[in-house]
């Protein structure tokens, strides 16, 4: 049983209504909301307004859905990125991130308290350690720790883990703002680079920013290192501006699949694709798809 339907159930039970009753509340919220939301994102909000809440339940990775204030869960650190230094509005600040697994599937952590943060600088949490976290939030597919959140090591055993990411593949018009996603798409446009230097290592890295169509929508995916490779460019097109504006128009009309998270831009107010990996086409399957409309 999917994520989906574990909800369904769930609020179904807690609310004494038919499961028939709550799936169609669901698909009449994202009707309302023009599909910009995904299935469980909107049997969240319909559990909220039958005064369902799952506040101080512990749940499941895969049992996480967008939206949710007060989240718990234990899972396995996975990996650990560097903390990131921003500065924003004239604020300066870290984050500091991980990949947490557990039996049923994995996400992005990302902690924002100064508290939290020097747990991952010390190495008082890292890689293998099983943690307990409490009171999170989970935006844009992410869980998010405030400093009103809590995590702590936690004595539980956890082998058997999700390592791999688990992605939907689907149409553009159906993907969702939280959703993990594998679509197959063109590139039509591609803009300029932009720049900055790791914190750590003090290397120029690259992020550049493309529009991608699949016939049925368009969105605007971003992109970062060897994934820019990937669509074609090589490392001196990347980083030469000259270079970049000769090879741009050969790249415009690829045709790849590209897997990653949709996240809403809150500056622009719009949902991005945030890539994590890009895939050729399986070339048998476009042979047949060829032949197919001969």
């Amino acid at each position: 049983m999917g994520n989906y339907e574990q909800l369904l159930e769930r609020v179904a039970k807690s609310s004494g209504l038919e499961l028939g009753e709550i799936e169609r509340r669901v698909e009449a919220k994202r009707a309302k909301l023009s599909g910009l939301i995904s299935k469980e994102g909107a049997a969240q909000i319909v559990a909220a307004e039958l005064g369902v809440v799952f506040d101080n339940e512990r749940m499941k990775i895969s049992e996480l859905v967008q939206g949710m204030k007060k989240a718990n869960v234990v899972g396995k650190i996975l990996r650990v990125f560097p903390v990131r230094e921003f500065n924003k509005n004239g604020r300066e600040g870290k984050v500091a991130s991980f990949i947490l697994a557990d039996d049923t599937g994995n996400i992005r952590v990302a902690l924002w308290d100064t508290h939290h943060i020097e747990l991952i600088e010390s190495g008082k949490l890292k890689e293998g350690d099983v943690v307990e976290i409490n009171n999170a939030g989970i935006r844009n597919g992410e869980v998010h720790l405030s400093s009103f959140a809590d995590i702590k090591k936690s004595l539980e055993k956890m082998d058997a883990v999700v390592e791999g990411r688990n992605y939907q593949e689907m149409k553009l018009k159906d993907c969702a703002v939280g959703q993990t996603v594998k679509v197959r798409a063109n590139i039509v446009q591609v803009f300029e680079p932009k720049y900055f230097n790791d914190k750590n290592t003090g290397e120029k890295k690259a992020v550049m920013n493309v529009v991608l169509d699949d016939g049925s929508e368009a969105i605007r995916g971003v992109l970062f290192g060897e994934d820019i490779k990937k669509i074609g460019f090589e490392e001196e097109e990347i980083f030469e501006i000259e270079k970049f504006e000769g090879k741009k128009s050969e790249i415009i009309g690829e045709e790849k699949y590209f897997l990653g998270n949709v996240r809403m831009n809150q500056f622009f107010n719009r949902a991005e694709l945030i890539m994590n990996g890009v895939e050729e086409l399986n070339v048998g399957e476009v042979i047949k798809e060829l032949g197919s409309r001969a």
